[in-house]
């Protein structure tokens, strides 16, 4: 009878917690994937985990919207403007308009920088 109450363990290996069901494809040309490959042998990982991390945990800085390019071109311009009129007012003497237009090209650049990736 003890025998009968043991119950049978199941061959094979035992199940995995999380299941990977999607299979995703990358293709790559013979250095691409000699760099990766090396890469991932450097982290101590397999290829396809060295992928799983990478496209989980990076970041990538998106590229900018049609409105925000639109607003950048138009910093450009305000800012070559103030240079010009930065200019403007060293040659003529004007040395206070000159400083004030200084600091406004500053903050425009500033803003530009922080657009650019």
């Amino acid at each position: 009878m003890k025998q009968e109450e043991k119950k049978k363990k199941s061959a094979g290996r035992p199940a995995k917690n999380v299941k990977k069901e999607i299979n995703a494809s990358v293709r790559f040309s013979r250095s691409e994937y000699f760099i990766v490959k090396e890469k991932a042998a450097n982290c101590g990982f397999s290829v396809s985990n060295y992928i799983r991390r990478a496209s989980i945990y990076s970041t990538i800085t998106p590229r900018l919207t049609e409105e925000e390019q639109h607003f950048a071109r138009q910093l450009v311009g305000m800012t070559n403007n103030m240079n010009q009129m930065a200019k403007a007012c060293h040659r003529e003497g004007l040395f206070q308009t000159m400083i004030f237009f200084e600091n406004y090209r500053q903050q425009l650049n500033e803003i530009i920088k922080k657009l650019k990736p």
